[in-house]
């Protein structure tokens, strides 16, 4: 099928984005027109600038472990389902400590409206935000143990999907190492599998091409 040219354009600009000057570009995302599902991240890291590839690193073979606990495998997920991020460049190390810098509020704003964008391009109907900072920018300030596990129904911009969140799968991330966590995760994981959208999606074959 296609690519559509506003797709494209939208994915030239994004990836020529230069506009932050504390970051380190080139900007990083995922390249699915016409996904159905969202997966939304925090911010990429160094493997993942590396890579121009989104959740590369560690956390990534965590996650991907998690959507293969429900029967989707990496490759499958990567070709059929879009992923962005709240900032889409790395943001740096954090100085003096471990993990990487917290985005700032205006990065995130600066980054706003490629989210905004493919919302409307894509207009996806599930969105799975991964981590507290992906869940902060689509739900009101929840901690974790009142988002993760549960279906959200949410609209932004006249646009209606239901989300999904689950916790940052970072080996550093203690909350997903014990309950509740750890519960939750699980929770969080069969409701996105019992979804009607991802049965559309992968409940099939997955050497078929996707629904469109």
């Amino acid at each position: 099928m296609p690519i559509p040219s506003a797709f494209q354009d939208h994915h030239k600009r994004l990836i020529g984005c230069r506009v932050c000057p504390d970051v380190q570009p080139p900007p990083v995302t995922g390249f699915t027109p016409g996904a159905a599902i969202y997966l939304l991240g925090q911010a990429p890291g160094p493997r993942e600038q590396a890579a121009g590839l989104p959740f590369v690193g560690p956390a990534g073979r965590n996650l991907f472990k998690w959507f293969a606990s429900i029967g989707v495998e990496e490759s499958c997920f990567r070709s059929r389902v879009h992923m962005g991020a709240v900032i889409r460049c790395f943001p740096g190390k954090t100085p003096g400590k471990q993990g990487d810098r917290r985005p700032s509020p205006l990065e995130i704003s600066c980054c706003a409206s490629y989210l905004e964008t493919e919302f409307g391009l894509l207009r996806p109907r599930l969105v799975i935000p991964v981590g507290k900072m992906a869940i902060d920018r689509l739900l009101p300030a929840k901690i974790l143990d009142d988002a993760v596990g549960r279906v959200f129904q949410l609209d932004l911009d006249g646009h209606r999907f239901d989300a999904i969140p689950l916790p940052h799968p970072s080996g550093l991330n203690r909350w997903i190492q014990k309950d509740p966590g750890k519960s939750l995760l699980g929770e969080g994981l069969q409701l996105i599998a019992a979804h009607p959208v991802w049965q559309q999606v992968f409940g099939q074959d997955p050497t078929t091409p996707p629904p469109r």
